[in-house]
C-alpha cells in the first residue's frame, strides 16, 4: 500500500477554523464574482438570454464540479497523498481538465451542428445516469462502507501505465530507485487518475450544458468558471463533505431534468431558459437545505446511538467517513 509522509503540520490550518479554509472561502468568492461579473457582461454586449443562459450553464457545472471532488477525495486518500502535495495534483488537474473540456466541446458543438439528433444521445446519457444515481442513493449503497478502490478500472489502469513505487519522494512525479531505475511516485499515478476521472464526469457535464445553451462560447465559459474554483472549493468540500448527503440526488434530478429539456425541445416544445434556471437553483438549494436540516437531526441520533452502544470506538464518526465515501470512481454517472 502507498507509504505517506507526515503532514500533521498542516492540519491546524485545514480545520474549518484553520488559515487554509478561511482563504479558501475568499478564494471561492472570487471566483463565484468573477463569474457573476462575466454574466453580467454577456447580458449587457449580447442580451438577456445570454445572461441566463451562461446562468445556468454555470450553476450546472459547478453542482457537477462539486460532485466530481468528491471522487478526488476518495483518490487522495486512496494513494494516501500529503496535504501539502494535493494542491500540486488539484493544478495539473485543473489545466488538464480546461484542455480537454475545450476539445470535447468544440467536437460536440460540430457534432450539433452536423447532426441534430444528438441531441436525443446527451438527454440519454443524462437520464441514465440521473437515475443510476438515484437508484444507488434509494438502495443506500456505499452508504456505510469504505469503496475498496484497489479494484476500480481507473485505478488499476493508471497502476499499469507506469513502473511504479509506492513510496513518496516529496512532491515529484517520478524518483529513482537504488538501481538506478526511474519509478513513478503514487503522485503521478494518483493525477493520471484524477485526469481520467475528470474525462468520465465530462460525458455528463458536457451534455448537461449544451442541455441548456447550444452557444459553444457560453457553454465553453461556464466550464472554465467552474473549474477555476475547483482547488479552492476542494478544499471547503473536504471540511464540508459530511454535511452534504443530500446534495448528490439533487444532482440527479437535475441530470434527470435537463435531459427530459433537451428532448422535449428536439420534439419541439421550447422550455424557456428562464425557468430551466429557476428549477435547476430549486433542485439544487433543496438538496443542500435537507442536507443541513436533516443531516443535523441524523447526526444528533447516530450520537445518541453511538453512546447507547458504549464505549469506546468511535463508531459515529467512522460512519460519518463511510458516508462521505458513497458511490464509486469512473462508475458513479455512466
Amino acid at each position: 500500500m502507498f507509504q505517506s509522509v507526515d503532514s500533521s503540520g498542516a492540519s491546524e490550518e485545514t480545520g474549518k477554523g484553520g488559515r487554509a479554509y478561511k482563504d479558501a472561502i475568499k478564494q471561492t468568492t472570487a471566483t463565484v464574482i468573477a463569474a457573476a461579473s462575466f454574466a453580467a457582461c454577456l447580458g449587457y454586449f449580447e442580451g438577456y438570454n445570454a445572461f441566463v443562459e451562461f446562468s445556468a450553464g454555470y450553476l450546472v457545472e459547478q453542482s457537477l464540479s462539486v460532485d466530481n471532488l468528491f471522487v478526488f477525495l476518495l483518490l487522495f486518500e486512496y494513494f494516501k497523498v500529503p496535504l501539502p502535495f494535493q494542491n500540486k495534483i488539484l493544478n495539473w488537474g485543473i489545466i488538464g481538465a480546461m484542455v480537454m473540456r475545450a476539445v470535447m466541446i468544440a467536437a460536440g458543438a460540430v457534432a450539433l451542428k452536423d447532426f441534430h439528433g444528438i441531441l436525443l444521445v446527451f438527454a440519454g446519457i443524462l437520464v441514465f445516469s440521473s437515475g443510476k444515481i438515484l437508484t444507488e442513493f434509494l438502495d443506500g449503497e456505499g452508504g456505510e462502507e469504505e469503496e475498496d478502490l484497489s479494484n476500480n478500472w481507473i485505478v488499476k489502469f493508471s497502476n499499469s501505465i507506469f513502473k511504479s513505487t509506492d513510496k513518496y519522494d516529496g512532491d515529484n512525479f517520478f524518483t529513482v530507485n537504488s538501481l538506478g531505475e526511474r519509478l513513478a511516485t503514487p503522485m503521478l499515478l494518483c493525477m493520471i487518475a484524477v485526469e481520467i476521472s475528470d474525462v468520465v464526469f465530462a460525458v455528463d457535464s458536457i451534455p448537461a450544458v449544451f442541455g441548456v445553451t447550444e452557444n459553444p462560447l457560453i457553454v465553453f465559459s461556464s466550464n472554465i468558471f467552474a473549474i477555476a474554483g475547483l482547488r479552492s472549493l476542494y478544499t471547503i468540500l473536504s471540511e464540508a463533505v459530511k454535511d452534504l448527503k443530500y446534495l448528490e440526488p439533487s444532482v440527479a434530478l437535475v441530470l434527470g431534468f435537463i435531459g427530459a429539456k433537451m428532448i422535449a425541445e428536439y420534439f419541439g416544445v421550447c422550455i424557456p431558459t428562464s425557468t430551466s434556471l429557476g428549477v435547476v437553483a430549486a433542485f439544487l438549494g433543496a438538496g443542500v437545505g435537507a442536507s443541513v436540516l436533516f443531516g443535523a437531526e441524523e447526526d444528533e441520533a447516530g450520537g445518541v446511538t453511538g453512546g447507547a452502544e458504549g464505549g469506546g470506538g468511535g463508531g459515529g464518526i467512522e460512519g460519518g467517513e463511510g458516508r462521505a465515501k458513497e458511490g464509486s470512481v469512473g462508475d458513479k454517472r455512466t
